[in-house]
């Protein structure tokens, strides 16, 4: 009876020890558990319940519960969005409510729990999965070419395909998620992923259907004499190098995409805190800020004028800054190299004879997080955050302890994604010494 008592108390200590644990570096530390890469890892309650433990005894203090994907499938049971039941040969019960176990296990163990939401992002091209490819395929994103307008499936390079967020019922779609999460749950915070418009080698090259081009008219204030070449146009050299050249008009349809995408995190953010006034709002943006309008978002501060500093950005630009409309910001410090000297010792000889090795001094987990930092000017808690496969593919985890510890000295505290590379690689005593924060 005494060892079992003995026991009783041992186990109590240890969880209360579990619960109760401050991490070492004294900041918010959060842990993106990815939905396609951890569907069988997290299919199951002991499955989430021994994660979750790794996560707090590693020194993760918050989670983030990734719910839609790229392909525009969800892991939960929506009414709404395709589900994901089985992948990879992998079928998760019926009756299996993944976020809900993943609240209630997190919760006792003293993790505050995040949705992560995948936004505009509503195909998977290479199984040619998602509602651009069933129910909504006029949604998709019109891609300007050297051959013309077609649609985004239509082109090469990247694994999602991207519907318009111009378009009234596509903001209605993805905000309708939103609020079915938050009618369905209680999570700690909504934090948006991938609400910009499509990357790719050529600077903003959709959406140019004929819906942004009356709502882009609208936006300059007059008709566009040539559409799409006032935009801008391509130029082919004799070696058959394709080059876009910008047009008059190309600095407003900069800031007329980061205005549509402003309109949207307000729209979504209104939604939200209707529902839950105290869930958290956040997104996750790619920390790279000085080329980050290729994508369509202006992330900064509206308090700061990026005009100032940069070519591509007109005087109005600003405007469409929208941190303060959100209450935490994940910023991704995506970079090997951890100090500003590595960066630009990496870049020499520089690869673009059009800059100084100099230049690359951001291109840096140090660099990148000052930018961000400097750009959204306190106006929101930043965290820096990283993405853990840079470091496997060159078998080197005390560079990416450098990196956590960067992030934590430079930002409000540190993200990791994701923890398929933690569990699946053994990299959990990486990521522990690394929120150390020593």
């Amino acid at each position: 009876m005494r060892r079992i008592l003995v026991a009783l108390v041992l186990l109590l200590t240890f969880g209360n020890l579990l619960v109760s644990a401050k991490p070492a570096h004294g900041k918010e530390a959060f842990l993106w558990l990815d939905g396609h890469a951890n569907f069988k890892r997290l299919g199951t309650k002991a499955g989430v319940d021994r994660v979750l433990k790794d996560a707090k005894s590693t020194g993760f203090t918050d989670v983030i519960l990734g719910l839609k994907g790229y392909d525009g499938y969800v892991f939960y049971p929506s009414h709404i969005a395709p589900v994901l039941h089985e992948l990879h040969g992998f079928r998760r019960p019926d009756n299996y409510n993944f976020p809900e176990v993943v609240l209630k296990e997190g919760h006792k163990l003293g993790l505050k729990v995040y949705f992560g939401m995948s936004e505009f992002q509503e195909g998977d091209k290479k199984d040619h999965r998602g509602i651009l490819y069933t129910t909504h395929p006029n949604w998709q994103c019109q891609a300007y070419t050297p051959k013309g307008i077609v649609p985004m499936s239509q082109i090469s390079g990247g694994a999602a395909v991207y519907v318009n967020p111009v378009l009234p019922q596509v903001r209605a779609y993805e905000i309708s998620l939103l609020q079915e999460l938050l009618r369905m749950y209680k999570p700690d915070g909504i934090v948006l992923d991938g609400a910009r418009y499509p990357s790719s080698k050529i600077i903003d090259q959709t959406d140019f259907s004929n819906a942004s081009r009356v709502a882009f008219e609208k936006f300059i204030g007059h008709k566009i004499e040539k559409w799409p070449q006032d935009v801008f146009t391509y130029r082919t050299s004799p070696d058959g190098k394709v080059t876009q050249v910008p047009g008059p008009l190309f600095k407003k349809w900069i800031e007329w995409h980061s205005a549509v995408i402003y309109d949207f995190i307000r729209q979504a953010r209104d939604s939200v805190k209707k529902i839950d006034p105290k869930v958290v709002y956040a997104d996750y943006v790619g920390a790279w800020y000085p080329i980050y309008y290729q994508m369509g978002v202006n992330w900064a501060s509206r308090t700061y004028n990026p005009a100032k500093h940069y070519s591509w950005a007109d005087p109005t630009y600003y405007r469409t800054g929208y941190a303060q409309l959100l209450d935490k910001m994940f910023v991704g410090t995506y970079f090997y190299d951890v100090t500003e000297k590595e960066a630009i010792k990496s870049h020499t000889p520089s690869p673009d004879p059009t800059k100084k090795p100099s230049y690359y001094w951001w291109y840096s987990v140090d660099g990148s997080a000052k930018i961000a930092m400097r750009v959204i000017k306190g106006v929101v808690p930043a965290y820096g955050s990283l993405y853990v496969q840079q470091y496997l593919d060159k078998h080197n985890p005390q560079q990416f302890v450098r990196a956590i510890k960067a992030d934590l000295r430079l930002t409000d505290g540190v993200m990791i994604f994701d923890v398929v590379h933690l569990d699946k690689y053994g990299w959990w005593k990486y990521a522990k010494v690394g929120l150390e924060g020593k």
